[in-house]
């Protein structure tokens, strides 16, 4: 089985709209994916929809949250989950508003650095989605203040760059707590830069937490024997994915381009039908 368990539409900040993806992870020979665009959950109808066409796949809905500590930020997925459920919807409205805040903020902090771009471009680039900081580096790029994407979150809008603003975010136990209460299956997106891991692992826990994305774009296998072994330490589903956006093909992971053992997709689904989430 080959699976995706992590992929990002232009209901966010990813280049391919739900359509689009769907046929693109068809024609990668994946069976199961995941939407799991940034607060949002405006790509997965379409999703679906498409995916009516392609009986050999299966769709998974979710979405990924960003949250804060005090070290940092720590994004967790979610799946299975009821992405109409009213309360879901205003949250996740309320944290696209922020980002789209932080987005203008950014946008005056380069122009006081010099790197002028205009904010009705990186709308414009962003479309009906929500506006991320793909989107401005976007911008940047296409201006010639960076040499690519990379470059742009590196020199400027990374967490410790000279343009980067703070937005809104929930804490990691509200956001699993709010996951379990829509009935999806929370699990902790890309979690080797994450200090005191075991630590989060154990307060996320006792609220909810089912899963480790252990195996993840760019990880070498040292580190995802690590987090396998950790997922089988603490009894948690080992997930995975590419966090596939589409913006730079030369660089990023493909579409199913992450190995993730067969036994490991099947135990979410199984954790979902034991839940009657599938």
């Amino acid at each position: 089985m080959k699976a995706d368990l992590h992929l990002h539409t232009t209901a966010s900040d990813g280049r391919f709209s739900p359509q689009e993806l769907v046929r693109l992870a068809v024609n990668q020979g994946v069976e199961v994916i995941s939407i799991t665009d940034h607060d949002c959950v405006d790509g997965i109808a379409p999703a679906l929809l498409e995916a009516q066409e392609f009986p050999g796949l299966r769709v998974i809905p979710g979405v990924e949250f960003g949250t804060d500590i005090r070290s940092g930020e720590v994004h967790v997925l979610a799946y299975f989950i009821r992405y109409g459920d009213s309360e879901l919807v205003s949250t996740l409205e309320r944290l696209r508003n922020s980002r789209k805040l932080r987005a203008q903020k950014m946008v005056d902090k380069l122009a006081d650095l010099g790197v002028h771009i205009e904010w009705d471009r990186v709308q414009e680039i962003a479309g009906s989605g929500s506006t991320g900081r793909p989107h401005i580096a976007q911008a940047m790029f296409e201006q010639g203040h960076v040499s690519s994407l990379r470059e742009a979150f590196a020199k400027y809008i990374g967490r410790e760059g000279p343009a980067y603003v703070e937005r809104e975010k929930l804490t990691p136990e509200q956001v699993v707590e709010l996951i379990v209460k829509v009935g999806g299956l929370p699990v902790l997106a890309h979690p080797n830069d994450i200090a005191s891991l075991e630590e989060l692992i154990t307060r996320l826990q006792k609220v909810g937490l089912v899963g480790l994305e252990a195996y993840y774009s760019g990880y070498p296998q040292k580190v995802v024997r690590y987090l396998a072994s950790l997922a089988s330490k603490y009894g948690l589903v080992a997930s995975g994915g590419s966090d596939y956006h589409g913006l730079e093909n030369d660089r990023e992971t493909p579409v199913g381009g992450v190995a993730i053992p067969p036994e490991c997709v099947e135990r979410l689904f199984a954790l979902a039908k034991q839940r009657s989430l599938a």
